[in-house]
């Protein structure tokens, strides 16, 4: 590298991938520095602000139901579909304490 050390050396001193080593190397070649890259921000979430909005009366309303039933209840009123992952989640992230039936009994 710059002070003739090999890479597979720096790779191993610093216990780094030698792919790691090539790659911030090609940055520095690239940009002049080592400083990451800005992300590039995907879309903007909507499900998990509709799911807020709706979710506390639908669980009120509807305490009894599962989780897949309430994702059928949110697609066929909202048509957005959340699997029940997103929904458990969802519910979880409510404030205080909320049924959460996976399952028919």
């Amino acid at each position: 590298m710059d002070r003739g050390v090999p890479r597979e050396e720096v790779a191993k001193i610093f216990s780094v991938s030698l792919p790691s080593i090539k790659r911030w190397l090609k940055l520095r070649r690239e940009t002049g520095a080592l400083e990451p890259r800005k992300g590039v921000a995907g879309p903007p979430a909507h499900k998990g602000a509709a799911l807020a909005a709706w979710l506390p009366e639908q669980l009120q309303s509807n305490p009894d139901l599962t989780l897949e039933e309430h994702c059928q209840a949110f697609e066929e009123e909202r048509a957005i579909e959340v699997s029940t992952a997103t929904m458990s989640r969802a519910i979880k992230g409510l404030p205080g304490q909320w049924p959460l039936k996976k399952s028919l009994p």
